[in-house]
């Protein structure tokens, strides 16, 4: 009686749950960013020393600036292992003299004994193993981050998020990392490739996302189940 109740208690807790609709925020990087501290002036000058040059390109280099990031990742890796081991082993024990047995009636009448080979045994043993691993991974796309932190040695610490909804399906891009003015283009812009410690996260939610893992009771399940 009690299997049957926890079977039903199982079907109408999944009849009733109700798939999660709250959407993922990125988190705004401008909660985290340090106040930015007020700068000496330069003696005989009306502006302060951390403003931009009217000589110099606009890029960013302070906290609460603005960078482009061009991201361009492509990694693949290919990975192969063969395994072959054999072993035979063979064995012939006997004992063709002991204390005269050998000549005992007994002995002579069996013909189908031979003290010679008492003992015989065979053992073989062979392994044959593969294995093939194929990954590519190809993200293109531009994110815009803000300075959230300047390093003594003028490092910028970097983070920016976006959020795309396209028919009630979210893709979210987040990165964090740090970057050296000096490979800050022209044009404020600056290649993934030179963030150091870039942490790049491209996820999704929506219908298309939740259809690509199962769902939480089988997921469930399958943490909990020992074979």
């Amino acid at each position: 009686m009690n299997k049957y109740f926890y079977l039903l208690s199982v079907v109408l807790l999944c009849s009733c749950a109700q798939p999660d609709q709250t959407v993922v925020n990125i988190p705004e990087p401008l909660e985290e960013i340090q106040t930015r501290r007020e700068s000496e002036r330069t003696p005989g000058s009306l502006w302060p020393g951390e403003q931009h040059s009217i000589y110099a390109d606009h890029k960013a280099r302070t906290v609460g600036d603005v960078v482009t990031i061009t991201i361009s990742e492509k990694a693949s890796a290919t990975k192969q292992a063969s395994t072959k081991t054999d072993r035979t082993t063979s064995m012939t024990a006997g004992i063709p003299h002991l204390f005269g047995i050998e000549n005992s009636p007994f002995i002579k009448d069996n013909t189908n004994l031979d003290i010679s080979k008492m003992v015989e045994a065979n053992f073989a043993n062979n392994f044959s193993g593969s294995g093939t691993t194929v990954r590519k991974e190809d993200l293109i796309a531009s994110l815009t981050a803000q300075v959230v932190d300047v390093y003594p040695n003028g490092n910028l610490k970097i983070r920016g998020g976006k959020e795309v909804q396209v028919n009630d399906e979210v893709q979210i891009i987040y990165m964090t990392g740090i970057i050296r003015p000096v490979d800050i283009l022209a044009n404020n812009t600056v290649s993934s490739m030179h963030v150091l410690n870039a942490k790049i996260s491209y996820t999704g939610k929506g219908a298309i996302s939740d259809k690509q893992k199962p769902g939480w009771l089988l997921r469930t399940l399958d943490n909990i189940w020992p074979f």
